[in-house]
């Protein structure tokens, strides 16, 4: 009896749960319609503005430039790391990163309107089909001109630029001929590392410049190499490396740190805490260790300073890091743009700050490295009021400081009194660059003779001809040399020796020149003798 009343009965229920049904899925469809569901379709006053401006404004603007204004105007209210990329610009700004780009191979500045050849990739594509240092581009692809016209450096990359195996052709200028020449396109490295030679006896020396992907894969190749030397030191200089991939410089932390230490840790409101320890036996774990660090060593290049630091594993020699402690993570937009924002702090593993303090504005953020420049920057930081001055003290009882940067062990105090106004047009200009480009050319059989860096840094040393060409070079551009006093004389013409070395040398050897009266080398190479 009970099976047949259920056999009635459940006919006439699904009838009523299928109505039910339909009714709330009506509803609901009238609500996924709204605008005001979930606010999916809600447009900001944001949207709503550019919009306007694009359909509304008195003159013709590109859609793209007033989104990417907009993106990097509300960034910057963030922090000063935390940028916008245009899609025209991402790919340039990832082969930073990548380590290698697809080109021809050449260093180029435009002086005078011209795009001078100032370097050649060794056995790269332009030395390959015979470019050289001192060639005056004038043509690519016999029809665009890059002499004598106004000319964007940028667009000039663009032209040299392309696949791997596609052809470019080039006009170019050698003394009083026109020559043209193609050039097939190949993958050029990006070389992370500057410079890695024995620097005195038993002590070896590695210049980073930047942390890309590759770098510590070449860094443990020049450290080998100097091991088979036997050096029993390093001087690792990281002066003017911005920093780059946080992996690369942790991999390299832990060649000279045992296992299991902590090397940095990341942290933010949205990421949790991430700890980065020493994985592996390290190849330069006992040998004496000095870091060379200034205002312009930034992000990883802290990390990794900073890590040594706080494991009493190196001395640190030179002047307050920049203070960037912020870790950016890279997205990609639907446009093709992308924003690296930051999402986390690095901590040394003391638990020290790298960030210094960016809450008085960009403006203020912008000049507070430059304010260093006018007096000593102390262990205190005095010059800096909004930094935390908080005091660690690692295990073996040294003091380091928290609130912003790594500050050295040993100071090289910035001698300001050096810098005159003059000098630092000079440099500024690109003036004493030019001037040892130029002397470099007119005299190139000369420097030839000179077969290695220890032949030219011994034998070459400039004087009274070399002063008056710099001086008659730079009064050509309104700046007054004629009255300097011997000190800074001195200074020039040794910066005018390591500036030639650019182009007889291979980078190792311009800084084997550059070093050798640097009073940040001598005070390392003292500190490990």
């Amino acid at each position: 009896m009970g099976s047949k009343k259920l056999q009635v009965w459940l006919p006439i229920l699904f009838a009523v749960v299928m109505i039910i049904g339909m009714a709330i899925g009506f509803q609901l469809k009238e609500k996924t319609m709204s605008p005001t569901f979930f606010g999916i379709n809600k447009r900001s006053s944001l949207q709503e503005l550019t919009e306007l401006i694009k359909n509304k404004y008195v003159d013709q603007l590109a859609f793209d430039s007033i989104n990417a204004l907009a993106a990097t105007e509300l960034l910057q209210h963030l922090d000063p790391h935390s940028v916008f990329i245009p899609a025209a610009e991402l790919s340039l700004v990832n082969e930073e990163m990548q380590g290698n780009f697809e080109g021809i191979g050449i260093e180029y500045r435009l002086i005078d309107d011209t795009v001078n050849v100032m370097n050649v990739v060794k056995d790269g594509p332009s030395q390959k089909a015979g470019l050289q240092i001192g060639d005056q581009l004038l043509a690519v692809a016999d029809t665009i001109k890059v002499s004598g016209v106004k000319i964007n450096p940028t667009d000039v990359r663009k032209y040299f630029r392309g696949p791997i195996n596609s052809t470019v052709k080039v006009k170019f200028k050698r003394g009083n001929t026109i020559q043209s020449v193609t050039i097939t396109r190949n993958l050029i490295p990006l070389s992370s590392i500057d410079a890695a030679y024995e620097i005195s006896p038993g002590i070896g020396y590695i210049r980073i410049n930047k942390f890309a992907a590759r770098t510590y894969e070449s860094f443990m190749q020049n450290l080998e190499m100097l091991q088979k030397k036997n050096i029993q030191s390093l001087v690792l200089d990281l002066r003017g490396n911005g920093g780059g991939l946080m992996k690369e410089a942790v991999d390299i932390a832990d060649e000279f740190l045992a296992d299991d230490q902590l090397i940095v840790y990341t942290e933010g409101e949205h990421a949790p805490k991430m700890e980065y320890r020493a994985k592996r036996p390290g190849i330069f774990e006992k040998g004496k260790l000095v870091v060379l660090i200034d205002e312009t060593s930034a992000s990883a290049s802290e990390v990794l300073a900073g890590a040594l630091q706080d494991c009493d594993r190196a001395t640190i020699i030179g002047r307050r890091s920049f203070g960037k402690g912020l870790v950016q993570q890279q997205f990609q937009l639907s446009d093709g743009s992308a924003v690296r924002l930051t999402v986390a702090r690095y901590f040394t593993p003391l638990g020290r700050n790298i960030q210094k303090s960016y809450r008085h504005g960009m403006k203020a953020y912008q000049e507070e490295l430059m304010s260093r420049f006018s007096g000593i920057d102390s262990i205190n930081h005095q010059e800096d009021s909004a930094q935390a001055k908080k005091v660690f003290k690692t295990k073996s009882g040294k003091i380091v400081y928290g609130g912003g940067g790594i500050t050295p062990d040993s100071t090289i105090v910035f001698d300001s009194s050096r810098y005159t106004d003059n000098y630092v047009k000079l440099l500024v200009t690109n003036n004493l660059s030019d001037a040892a480009y130029n002397y470099y050319l007119n005299n190139r059989s000369g420097f030839e003779l000179y077969k290695s860096a220890g032949a030219y840094l011994s034998n070459y040393q400039p004087g009274s001809s070399e002063w008056a060409y710099i001086v008659g070079y730079a009064q050509k551009n309104k700046i007054n040399l004629k009255d300097v006093q011997e000190p800074l004389k001195k200074l020039v013409l040794l910066k005018f020796k390591s500036l030639i070395s650019r182009y007889l040398l291979d980078t190792n050897g311009y800084f084997i020149i550059a070093n050798n009266e640097d009073p940040a080398i001598v005070k390392a190479v003292q500190s490990l003798k």
